[in-house]
């Protein structure tokens, strides 16, 4: 396959889940791709088993982002497809959210995504594709997921304008809505084994095709907006969620 042969592609949080698994798939499709990640020793292990560029960046720190793409500039030049993936999932019950979960997930997962696309902007090339990283808790209500489900929402609602304003320069601007993924953010939470595998299964019983995706039928979604083939595609959601959110209720 190689449909996206002579292009260069950026991967945030490109170490772990569904980002490693579309820069498997970009790269096999024939991209030049470039991943980044908090932590060195995680982004470092990626990049060798991937056989990419590898770059350190916490999307939190401005500064990180500015230094991430003066790298990018100066090794690749410019990019064609940036994948925003980077992201955190904290829950917490309303009522109890702390200002440290709150600054987190919206740090992360919406003013990191925001700025990311604008700082890579300007070494965008005309005809670009921007895959933001989304979820269906945006939509579900799901308990415990206020400030997440909120970062989303302001994230997909940005993808639409953005998709708007950059459309003079054939830059399509896109987000893919996951729902119940098998991936280690869950593990990052902080929760109990027990409560771990009591949640995962109370959103297994939800799910109509019940059963948990794969990373890599997400990344398939990705590779295909990043390509040619989705050309006539800006603006959109996509919602890969096994029909969750066709009646979140289903029990």
């Amino acid at each position: 396959m190689s449909k996206l042969t002579g292009k260069v592609a950026v991967v945030t949080g490109g170490n772990s889940g569904i980002g490693f698994e579309t820069a498997k798939s970009f790269k096999a499709a024939g991209a030049t791709v470039i991943i980044t990640g908090r932590s060195p020793d995680k982004v470092a292990t990626a990049a060798f088993e991937l056989d990419v560029t590898g770059i350190v960046a916490d999307v939190r720190d401005l500064a990180a982002i500015d230094a991430l793409v003066n790298q990018v500039k100066q090794d690749f030049g410019h990019i064609d497809i940036l994948f925003v993936n980077a992201g955190i999932f904290l829950p917490a019950p309303v009522g109890q959210i702390s200002e440290a979960v709150f600054d987190d997930q919206i740090n992360i997962n919406l003013k990191g995504a925001i700025f990311t696309t604008e700082k890579f902007l300007p070494i965008m090339n005309e005809g670009g594709a921007i895959i933001n990283l989304s979820s269906i808790n945006a939509y579900t209500g799901m308990p415990t997921t206020a400030v997440y489900a909120a970062s989303k929402a302001a994230l997909n609602s940005y993808t639409r304008t953005a998709a708007t304003e950059l459309a003079p320069r054939n830059i399509r601007v896109n987000a893919i809505n996951p729902g119940p993924i098998y991936t280690a953010i869950f593990e990052k939470t902080g929760m109990e084994e027990a409560q771990l595998n009591e949640l995962a299964q109370a959103i297994e019983n939800r799910v109509p095709l019940k059963r948990f995706g794969q990373p890599e039928e997400v990344a398939k979604l990705a590779l295909f907006l990043a390509s040619d083939d989705a050309s006539f595609i800006t603006g959109g959601e996509y919602n890969i969620d096994g029909g969750i959110n066709l009646n979140p209720i289903l029990s």
